[in-house]
């Protein structure tokens, strides 16, 4: 079951997931691994990323929810 994150641990994880960054670009930083390039959301003071929101990176990542929590 996908949980909520901290920023942090979402960029930790895709570091652990093979992905690079995160860099500045445009309004968001983002990261990336190949030709994949995925969006970063802005610090929010302490909130964590939504399980919707989360849900929607990981889903354009092409990662799959088990191989998420396995991280």
């Amino acid at each position: 079951m996908i949980s909520s994150v901290s920023r942090r641990e979402l960029i930790r994880k895709f570091r652990a997931l093979g992905y690079e960054g995160p860099f500045s670009g445009g309004k968001h930083q983002f990261m990336k691994k190949g030709r994949k390039k995925i969006r970063i959301p802005n610090p929010h003071g302490n909130a964590d990323i939504s399980v919707s929101l989360l849900k929607e990176i990981i889903e354009q990542a092409g990662i799959k929810g088990s191989e998420w929590n396995e991280v």
